[in-house]
């Protein structure tokens, strides 16, 4: 059996994910910013690198996979900035940080949750994307507080996603048996997204929104996929986001992806050097 840590363990997918892990009989570190193992800020460096210290010690030092669920949504009543700090630092920053534990495992995995509303939310300040990619934490989080939650969620994870495309066919990743993937759930049931059915502005709203399942997903629906992701089945899994949305995407993207690769001479021997 494994050991797990997860994050956002409290409440939502994350709780959802830990039952399932713990019903599948394995360990699971749950950290959240209460009511669980690890009680920690993942909204600042401070509380990121006491919840690895703690994860460490938790876990013996081996960790046979990282799932990231801590996150704040654009109704949270937070900051933009504070939201970034958490949707992407708190997780990418944790990733980092217990990446020698990832690699005693042998075959590690790590899910992180990102979001359709990268692909379904007009108008996402792509400064805050590059602020975040480029890990100047102070910027994203000056640009997310200018431009507020609503555009800074899905740049949050909107960089969320990308990171892990880029991280996880790197050496320092793959060739270490770590795989990165991503999970972009829909409308989910979950604390967080049910806060706006008590908006009636927002209710309504969300009423129009398409889902052509008909209804939106469960916790647990999303604790299968994490299962799987962080399991044997899946080690062809590297670099993915897997949309889970009952359609969203699908209906409102259709033939824009997937999308044709044209890339340039320059970057056709770019890849090619890369891997001889």
């Amino acid at each position: 059996m494994a050991t797990y840590v997860i994050t956002g363990a409290a409440s939502g997918i994350g709780a959802a994910s830990r039952r399932r892990l713990e019903s599948d009989g394995h360990t699971v570190i749950g950290v959240d910013i209460a009511h669980t193992d690890v009680v920690a800020d993942l909204s600042t460096p401070g509380g990121r690198s006491a919840a690895a210290a703690a994860i460490d010690e938790a876990s013996g030092g081996v960790v046979h996979g990282l799932v990231c669920c801590a996150g704040l949504g654009s109704l949270s009543r937070v900051s933009g900035g504070t939201l970034a700090a958490v949707n992407f630092f708190g997780a990418v920053d944790l990733a980092i940080a217990l990446k020698p534990a990832l690699e005693r495992a042998r075959g590690a995995s790590v899910v992180v949750i990102s979001s359709s509303s990268t692909t379904t939310q007009p108008g996402i300040p792509k400064n805050l994307v590059a602020a975040c990619l480029d890990h100047d934490e102070p910027e994203a989080v000056r640009i997310g507080d200018e431009v507020t939650a609503i555009p800074a969620y899905p740049a949050s994870k909107l960089a969320l996603a990308w990171w892990i495309r880029r991280e996880a066919v790197r050496p320092e990743w793959i060739g270490k048996g770590i795989r990165l993937n991503a999970i972009a759930p829909g409308m989910i049931d979950t604390p967080m997204t049910n806060s706006a059915d008590l908006d009636p502005e927002l209710a309504k709203a969300l009423d129009f929104y398409p889902i052509p399942l008909g209804r939106r997903g469960r916790p647990d629906e999303i604790a299968a996929l994490i299962a799987f992701l962080l399991g044997p089945d899946s080690t062809l899994f590297c670099g993915s986001v897997v949309f889970a949305d009952g359609g969203t995407d699908a209906q409102l993207r259709q033939q824009d992806w997937p999308a044709e690769w044209t890339p340039t001479t320059e970057e056709l021997t770019r890849h090619f050097q890369a891997k001889t």
